[in-house]
């Protein structure tokens, strides 16, 4: 009688091991097979604070952007029909990335540089360049316009990150870390000074600043870039009339009430116009005209008139869930990309955010930034709508304590 001979059972995974992307591993160990993971907290929470927002910004644009789409096309919708079609092609943008693994937007790091650097050169270029309200920041293609400045910001994210992580590159190696990073920076802002764009450069500087700080970078270093970045934005608001104006309308926007401080008030009028529950969704007067830039920068004011105290602290609270939920997707991150890729998604989007909610709220200088998920804007939309997604996908394959 022959011995039966049976195979060795394998070892049991527990099931939330199975379940976890560490438990799907390529057979080398590099990483999961595919972009999977669990539906974490964290996950959940960015996924219904982004749509959320997504989903409530068209409806304000709708009811915002009536004056200037009936005095444009003479129909009330032609401004919210497209700010549909680029939330629609945001929101495909977001299902994308969000099903890619996050490590596979390494090798587009320096290439996506390169080619939004090429796009913000176009435009200083004569005759490439769209100008619209004294500025230069777009670029036309038939009847569609895009704004570079938007694809830098993810550009520079990825590139930073990429640095950053790279095996045999430690931090305390400034000469090839901190200071690629500086230049680069540098020639962005360069051609953002050419524009003029306070407010992206102001953004991205807090995207690299942020994001070499918590890489470990030198304080001495940090504090040198810090300095430099305070002079030239000082710089740039002093060496402009109308800019030192609008700096010097923050300050005091009843010394100039018809003219520089003429927005800021009109928005604080709005403001407190809603009260505690507001005037009622679509019945706000400041949009018909008497509030500059309603559908765009200043839509905050908007829903504080419309929807009052309860509807603008909501809008806050939901950037706010933002942000805590973008640094526990960070904290667990599965590697060092993944942590900070985290960190300058939510970075972008929490300081544009505050620095668009300060201007309304005349806390600070108008620095002509969008408020993203909720202003109208093309690039803007899409841009900040792809980059949500990877960091829904970061989410998605961190540990879940």
């Amino acid at each position: 009688m022959t011995a039966t001979h049976r195979r060795p059972k394998k070892a049991k995974q527990s099931a939330a091991r199975r379940r976890h992307p560490s438990g799907r591993v390529t057979p080398d160990g590099r990483g999961p097979k595919r972009p999977v993971g669990l539906r974490t907290p964290v996950f959940l929470a960015l996924f219904a604070a982004t749509v959320s927002l997504t989903a409530f910004g068209a409806v304000m644009v709708l009811s915002a952007s009536a004056a200037p789409s009936i005095s444009e096309t003479s129909s009330a919708w032609s401004l919210f029909r497209r700010q549909l079609m680029w939330v629609g092609l945001g929101t495909v943008a977001m299902f994308v990335t969000m099903r890619i693994d996050y490590r596979r937007w390494r090798v587009l790091a320096v290439p996506s540089l390169v080619g939004s650097t090429v796009l913000l050169v176009l435009v200083v270029i004569p005759g490439f360049g769209v100008t619209a309200n004294g500025a230069t920041r777009w670029l036309g293609f038939g009847g569609v316009t895009l704004q570079p400045s938007e694809f830098v910001k993810l550009a520079m994210v990825l590139f930073v990150a990429e640095l950053l992580s790279r095996p045999g590159r430690p931090i305390e190696k400034t000469a090839i870390t901190v200071r690629p990073i500086t230049f680069v920076t540098a020639l962005i802002t360069a051609l953002l000074v050419l524009q003029p764009h306070l407010g992206a450069i102001l953004v991205i500087g807090a995207i690299v600043f942020t994001m070499m700080f918590l890489a470990g970078a030198p304080l001495g270093h940090l504090a040198g870039l810090g300095f430099g970045g305070g002079f030239l934005a000082g710089g740039m608001v002093f060496a402009t009339p109308w800019r030192r104006d609008r700096f010097l309308a923050f300050l005091d926007p009843t010394a100039d009430p018809t003219g520089a401080g003429y927005q800021s008030l009109q928005s604080l009028h709005a403001i407190t116009s809603g009260g505690w529950s507001g005037v009622g969704l679509g019945e706000s007067y400041a949009k018909w005209g008497f509030l500059p830039f309603a559908h765009t920068d200043f839509i905050f004011a908007i829903i504080a008139e419309e929807l009052g105290l309860i509807g603008a602290a909501s809008t806050i609270v939901v950037f706010v869930v933002i942000g805590c939920a973008g640094i526990l997707a960070a904290t667990r991150a599965p590697d060092r990309f993944g942590m900070l890729l985290a960190v300058g998604i939510t970075t972008w989007v929490v300081v544009q955010a505050f620095l668009n909610l300060g201007a309304v709220m005349a806390l600070l200088p108008v620095t002509g930034v969008t408020l993203p998920f909720l202003s109208l804007g093309g690039s803007s939309v899409v841009v900040t709508l792809a980059a949500m997604g990877i960091l829904m996908n970061i989410a998605r394959q961190g540990t879940t304590s």
